[in-house]
């Protein structure tokens, strides 16, 4: 009989994950390091890969790579993908988890729907979802030759439900269409992939509640009493279904998006 400990080892495998210096990102990378990955961090240029390596170093016995990554650029993704597939080692786990998440001061982003600029739509489009397509497409012949070869994408409560405005009532924050439409996007490109590349590689989806980050009091208190678990979430809550998904423990389950939210979607 295979115990757990067995099935959660990821020791000889390579987990590759983009958006690796961010909260999420983050959390990953150290998570799965602990399983025993090996990782490649990728992020775009400017980014604090050395804090996050030494970290992981310190912590873990793991080999990392780093490699600056702009997803919103084509060409980027391409040399990426050419400097992966070229070192001759495989991949066992794609992790899409960088997201064009915009700024308040960003043109046509965080503002009424009429003001929304098909020029931050299509930026949002081609981080969110044509660069987890792009990625995917790539790479799928080193997961095909992987043991255990899986892809977990990350989406967003927003991906699969339409926003509840009087939460953001009085605050600067947004909820623009893109974003919600990018990710929808990627919750369906899951479910077509898992039975398109199905039976050598798993592919499954994490969609986040909101996570904690200094909101207003205002829009925390709202979200909170819309949640069944009364908070939102904080980075850890994420540690056991990255671990789930990426590792042989769900080595039977494919097409599935996996709800962290504290239970909002139901209400």
């Amino acid at each position: 009989m295979t115990t757990l400990q067995q099935l959660m080892d990821m020791h000889g495998r390579r987990v590759l994950i983009t958006g690796a210096t961010g909260a999420l990102g983050r959390m990953m990378a150290d998570t799965l390091a602990e399983l025993g990955a090996d990782l490649l961090l990728i992020d775009r240029p400017g980014s604090d890969f050395h804090k996050l390596e030494s970290e992981l170093h310190k912590k873990w016995e793991v080999t990392t790579e780093s490699i600056c990554c702009d997803l919103e650029l084509e060409n980027d993704r391409l040399e990426l993908i050419e400097r992966v597939s070229s070192d001759k080692s495989l991949i066992h786990c794609l992790i899409n988890n960088a997201a064009f998440v915009g700024t308040s001061d960003l043109e046509g982003w965080a503002v009424p729907f009429q003001e929304q600029t098909i020029g931050t739509w299509r930026r949002a489009m081609e981080v969110n979802l044509t660069a987890a397509f792009h990625l995917s497409q790539a790479l799928t012949p080193l997961l095909r030759k992987a043991d255990g070869g899986n892809i977990v994408n990350i989406t967003s409560i927003y991906g699969e439900f339409g926003p509840d405005w009087s939460l953001y009532k009085d605050t600067t924050m947004a909820n623009p269409a893109a974003y919600s439409a990018s990710k929808g996007g990627l919750v369906q490109l899951t479910r077509w992939l898992a039975t398109t590349i199905a039976p050598d590689v798993r592919v499954n989806a994490i969609s986040p509640g909101g996570v904690y980050r200094n909101q207003p009091e205002v829009f925390v208190e709202r979200y909170q009493s819309h949640t069944p678990l009364g908070r939102m979430a904080t980075k850890d809550d994420f540690r056991g279904a990255i671990a789930y998904l990426a590792s042989d423990l769900s080595q039977y389950v494919t097409g599935q998006v996996l709800h962290v939210d504290g239970g909002w979607g139901q209400w």
